[in-house]
């Protein structure tokens, strides 16, 4: 196990305590995984499961592993997982260079994914701070560089613990390199059922019935490898033992991950998606307020922008703004608003959500999980109804709406944004609501959390027309 970089951590670590008020013994957690962690325990760490084992806030973890990255301790990927295999398909280390089309190999599958749906946030120590044997792929072993670089241990079956990394070790067959311009054999016994083979870095794969009578003598069979594709000499092969002969043509080392499928895993239409431990999503990541402060200069720089699945939206305006500025005159009504904007980012930042921007004396801020919007909604009340104490008058008065939904990630005015018709709803909620009043609508009163949340409080609905928007809606309405 190497050694840290003392003089770098130190300074690094200095800068961190210094960038952000941490609760006690944060930092300290962090120090003493960077020196006495595994190799293993520092590459690609699970932020969630950092909190959970040292009994951290989900969300101070969060903003811990991103001042880390800041400030050159950790590097920051965005893995692509196969829904299916849980294998890390691909790894960019910069929202702007992220694709979300992917190829699975070893599933023979290929989709795309959404920010919120197998785009993994994770973290690595920097190579500066401590040189991990995961920064030099291609020195690990066979082993390590098939199940631990190219595989996250936490997938497991639907509905069951065990881990799906322990169900395909136990099919596999065969795990080896292929040496450039060379020849590897392979000899192994199948059953019936299928043989798939995997380049696992470039997701090239094959499939091969097995099918038939055991065979009495060895079957040989024959691959070619070009660097990008499998060709085979066979269409199916018996049960049995099998001589396997893979010659690489190509100028690159490359690799074989042999899985001998049982004939149950064949018959399945479609593999099921695995059920993975929670961590930290790219949808979840640009819903915090620290990272799109810490790194701004991230962009979506797909066309198309990059889809979440589920994002909850919140917009507050400010009712009777032109009579406030006519009162104060625009200086000092400028003033007070900007201190209401600074309230509403603290509120909506402590309910683990981001501001995304201003729009005249509007905001918009994003939440990952439902709940915390509501809860945020409210808590943002109780605060302008103190501020309002502790200015006099006039008072700010605020209208709240919000909505969840699918939605689009995009770079619009080199600021991260949001487009879709759930932004459009949203704001169309917002509209709405009366003074000291927020609005909600009902795919966010039916999530999940919400009506916990909304526990103690005058809640009523009606049918209204949303302007904009086709058909009636209902839409909940919770008064101060």
């Amino acid at each position: 196990m190497t050694r840290p970089d003392e003089r770098l951590l130190d300074t690094r670590m200095t800068e961190i305590e210094r960038a952000h008020a941490w609760t006690p013994r944060v930092i300290s957690k962090l120090e003493t995984l960077i020196r006495d962690g595994d190799d293993l325990s520092l590459y690609r760490i699970n932020a969630l499961a950092f909190a959970r084992s040292r009994a951290i806030d989900e969300a101070e973890a969060i903003d811990l592993f991103l001042y880390a990255a800041r400030h050159g301790l950790f590097e920051m990927s965005w893995d692509v997982l196969c829904p299916q295999s849980g294998m890390i398909l691909d790894s960019f280390g910069a929202l702007r260079t992220l694709k979300t089309h992917y190829v699975c190999g070893l599933c023979d599958v290929t989709g795309d994914t959404s920010l919120d749906d197998f785009i993994k946030v994770t973290f690595s120590v920097s190579p500066e701070i401590r040189r991990l044997a995961f920064h030099d792929p291609a020195s690990l072993s066979v082993d390590d560089f098939h199940w631990k670089l190219h595989f996250t241990p936490d997938g497991r079956l639907p509905g069951q613990s065990i881990r799906f990394i322990d169900f395909v070790q136990g099919l596999a067959k065969g795990v080896t390199y292929l040496p450039a311009q060379s020849t590897t054999r392979i000899e192994t016994e199948l059953c019936a059922g299928a043989l798939s083979g995997t380049n696992v870095e470039t997701q090239a794969g094959f499939v091969l019935p097995i099918a038939g009578e055991t065979a009495a003598t060895p079957t040989r069979l024959k691959i070619d490898y070009d660097g990008q594709r499998f060709s085979l000499g066979l269409m199916a092969v018996p049960p049995g033992r099998i001589e396997i002969e893979i010659e690489n043509r190509g100028v690159n080392r490359g690799s074989l991950l042999l899985i001998n499928w049982p004939p149950e895993v064949v018959a399945l239409p479609a593999k099921p998606a695995l059920d993975f431990d929670p961590y930290v999503s790219g949808g979840m990541l640009l819903a915090r307020q620290a990272f799109r402060r810490l790194f701004r200069s991230e962009r979506v720089e797909e066309k198309e922008g990059l889809g979440i699945r589920q994002l909850t939206f919140l917009f507050t305006d400010l009712k009777g703004s032109t009579a406030l500025y006519e009162r104060l005159g625009d200086l000092n009504a400028y003033g007070l608003v900007r201190e209401h904007f600074a309230l509403l980012e603290a509120t909506v930042v402590a309910s683990s959500g981001a501001v995304v921007k201003t729009i005249g004396d509007a905001v918009m801020a994003v939440f990952s999980r439902p709940a915390d919007a509501v809860t945020a909604a409210l808590h943002i009340l109780a605060a302008i109804d103190d501020f309002n104490r502790e200015h006099g008058s006039p008072a700010i008065i605020l209208k709240i709406g919000a909505h969840c939904g699918p939605t689009l990630a995009v770079t619009l005015n080199d600021n991260l944004d949001y487009f879709g018709q759930t932004v459009n709803v949203a704001a169309r909620v917002q509209s709405l609501a009366g003074a000291h009043e927020i609005c909600i609508s009902e795919s966010l009163y039916t999530s999940q959390g919400v009506r916990e949340a909304l526990a103690g409080h005058s809640v009523s609905s009606s049918q209204t027309h949303l302007p904009g928007v086709e058909g009636s809606a209902c839409v909940y309405r919770i008064a101060n």
